[in-house]
């Protein structure tokens, strides 16, 4: 087995992917056109990324590739829907830098409010302003945070905000009700929460679905005094909405960790004009990185290779579609060559897709049973064929199943 890693990646990470892999590269400056031609050359069966964007050509550069991970929690830096059509799986590390990011996000909400660089930065300038700073700050104790993503990351800023006596109201996109845990915090609808909320942060996905989920028209229900921040996704704010109102005195502050168009790793430099709106705070997209978090996404990658190296599937899958099957036939047989092929052959004859199935030996290994799971179920004429039609076959069974 062959693994390119093209982004960053712990040392200890590399080492027990040297032992499960027969080849393992890693490129971290690895990107666009580079990122092709590497996958053509080396043509790995796993690849690995973080930050690395794999768009469809690169998804269609390497000949044998068999698995995509994202050594993090979102996949939309890759194009799933180019590897779901080449068959190839994609899959993530959920959760591994779910304490970092909410960590991150706390400090920003604490540095927005006491103005924490600023302070830094005149004094460094020989500036004692303590009199504008005193009386910038407005406090986080009784003030109601709004969290717009109720998975693990909004979970945890939420449970450290409730200890900082802040009041939460949260807002959340799927079925998920995790922080209905808290007696404290109350879910509310999303203009409800933007018309509330002192501070408002985001921990939703990327993708077309909370494309600008913050926009003009949402940043207008906020208070002019609220504070907003993500260390989500970029384009989940509009961000040309936001340093708008901004300037125009409509929000206190914001602090963002993502922003379009961020360079590679190889690019040092980053220029944007959101660099220049007063009251907004940015970092270097640094929300899952601390060592813990990155040993544990190391780690959680390293599980998966091992995992598909023994069993030929990459568990966190995030692009495997559930089996739209609504029938299940169960096969009894005689453990013997042809009994499988006889059953394929005669679902295939009637034109029938097996979707999914599992097959299971009794002891002594002297009779077998398959569970398939088939799209429509076979008339009688094929069920005659798939009793009587090989001497091996021992009982037919379908099921009609919801």
């Amino acid at each position: 087995m062959k693994i390119l890693v093209a982004d960053k990646f712990e040392a200890w990470g590399l080492d027990q992917l040297k032992s499960l892999a027969g080849q393992v590269e890693c490129q971290p400056a690895l990107a666009g056109t580079e990122l092709n031609e590497r996958l053509r050359s080396f043509d790995p069966d796993i690849l690995i990324v973080r930050s690395t964007k794999v768009p469809a050509d690169a998804v269609n550069a390497g000949k044998r590739i068999r698995g995509i991970i994202r050594a993090g929690a979102g996949v939309d830096n890759i194009d799933v829907q180019a590897a779901s059509a080449r068959g190839i799986m994609v899959a993530n590390c959920p959760g591994m830098n779910s304490a970092a990011v909410a960590e991150l996000t706390i400090g920003l909400m604490i540095s927005l409010d006491r103005k924490i660089p600023d302070n830094v930065a005149d004094l460094r300038a020989g500036k004692w302003n303590k009199k504008k700073y005193a009386a910038a700050a407005l406090g986080l104790k009784d003030k109601t945070l709004g969290i717009i993503g109720a998975g693990g990351i909004g979970t945890r800023v939420a449970k450290a905000a409730l200890a900082l006596d802040m009041k939460v109201l949260y807002y959340h996109l799927g079925r998920q009700l995790r922080l209905v845990d808290y007696r404290e915090s109350e879910r509310a609808e999303l203009d409800e929460l933007l018309r509330r909320s002192d501070i408002v942060s985001l921990h939703v996905p990327g993708g077309g679905s909370t494309h600008h989920l913050i926009d003009a028209e949402k940043l207008a229900l906020m208070k002019p005094d609220a504070l907003l921040i993500n260390t989500a996704r970029a384009g989940v704010v509009d961000e040309k909405a936001v340093a708008a109102a901004l300037q125009a005195g409509k929000l206190r502050g914001a602090a963002l960790d993502v922003f379009p168009d961020e360079p590679g790793a190889g690019d040092p430099e980053f220029n944007t004009p959101l660099a220049q709106v007063p009251n907004l705070y940015g970092t270097h997209h640094i929300g899952a990185s601390t060592q813990q978090a990155q040993l544990a996404v190391a780690a959680e990658a390293v599980r998966l290779v091992a995992e598909y190296k023994n069993s030929g599937v990459l568990p966190n899958c995030v692009n495997k579609r559930g089996p739209s099957a609504t029938c299940l036939l169960v096969i009894r047989m005689k453990n013997r060559p042809g009994s499988l092929a006889h059953v394929f052959q005669v679902i295939s004859d009637a034109g029938i897709n097996a979707e999914e199935m599992d097959h299971v030996i009794y002891d002594g290994g002297q009779a077998a049973c398959a569970h398939i799971r088939i799209d429509r179920a076979p008339d009688e004429q094929a069920c005659e064929r798939l009793r009587h039609g090989h001497d091996n076959m021992l009982g037919v069974e379908v099921v009609q199943i919801d």
